[in-house]
């Protein structure tokens, strides 16, 4: 099987998108602008690492993109689980792994004003192969989510009604099945299953099997990532410009610790980037540049923040 073609057009595609991305970010804050940092890859590929930092609108973010490939190690067997088998799916013996290319694009943005959500997004290909060069097996992943610190309903049902609109052409079943699997994903496991935000979709190893259904695939990836900026953007639009004060900064910085937690601790992109020696600044480039830790804090009873902790702790049907 040669994918070159669809690489190319996979790739092709992640770039554009960054560059989209980033130019309307830009014309939100106005007194910023992304820097750009191109590396490269010792093993093979590389990246480009777009940051935003101390602007008006966005405290700190990052839209990153990279084209990688290697050889497959004993370390990546093991975080992907791949055994002898050609994919992580695969229930019977196949050909041993031994190369590996990736490509993908992710973003985290941190908003200054409390009142304006974080989001994060990632959407990525991945294809494994034999010693001679053959395609064994590859899959998608991605979604968007979003982790607001006041919980506004018309904000959470935007960015949820977008994703589904981008998503129902291709199966009315898949925004349920996604959102349910980001709901279970994007958890503190150890904070009693408290969410991170409120959610999104998220899907991983969605394995095309053969040529129509990967130009679908890709057709849908391109849909979600399509629908980023009509669902992220009008929120920073509605909201940023919202008075704030100390407690909403405190409050701010509490839950972006949580957020902290959840990317060090338990999520599968940032472990694997980090045990395959991914580039360290690019990875953790999804920390915000504050957060903080308060010995047992809760919010009060019937608080704003307490709702929100709430929206956090019970999953919601926002579409």
């Amino acid at each position: 099987m040669d994918t070159t073609n669809f690489r190319e057009k996979w790739t092709g595609y992640i770039h554009q998108l960054q560059d989209r991305i980033c130019q309307d970010l830009e014309a939100i804050d106005g007194k910023t602008r992304f820097i750009t940092d191109e590396w490269k890859r010792e093993g093979g590929g590389g990246g480009i690492t777009r940051v935003i930092e101390k602007g008006d609108v966005f405290e700190k973010g990052g839209v990153n993109t990279s084209v990688v490939w290697g050889t497959v190690t004993d370390v990546m067997r093991s975080q992907l689980k791949l055994g002898a088998n050609a994919g992580p799916l695969d229930n019977e013996p196949s050909v041993r792994p031994a190369k590996w290319f990736a490509s993908g694009l992710s973003l985290v943005i941190h908003p200054l004003n409390p009142y304006v959500p974080t989001t994060h997004a990632n959407w990525r290909y991945f294809e494994l192969y034999d010693e001679e060069g053959n395609v064994i097996d590859r899959w998608f992943g991605g979604g968007s989510d979003l982790t607001p610190y006041y919980l506004f309903e018309e904000d959470a049902r935007h960015f949820h009604g977008t994703l589904r609109k981008a998503m129902d052409p291709f199966g009315k079943e898949k925004y349920p099945l996604y959102k349910k699997w980001c709901d279970e994903y994007f958890v503190n496991k150890h904070r009693e299953c408290e969410m991170r935000g409120i959610g999104g979709v998220f899907y991983d190893q969605l394995q095309p099997k053969g040529t129509e259904e990967a130009d679908q695939l890709l057709a849908f990836q391109q849909a979600g990532g399509n629908a980023f900026l009509p669902a992220y953007t009008p929120i920073v639009l509605r909201r940023k410009d919202t008075p704030y004060g100390e407690r909403e900064k405190e409050w701010q910085e509490i839950r972006r610790g949580r957020y902290v937690e959840f990317n060090l601790v338990h999520d599968r992109g940032t472990l694997f980037g980090l045990k395959t020696q991914g580039r360290t600044e690019s990875i953790l480039m999804s920390l915000p540049p504050r957060a903080r830790w308060g010995y047992n804090y809760k919010p009060a009873a019937g608080s704003p923040e307490s709702e929100l902790l709430d929206a956090c702790l019970h999953p919601r049907e926002w579409a």
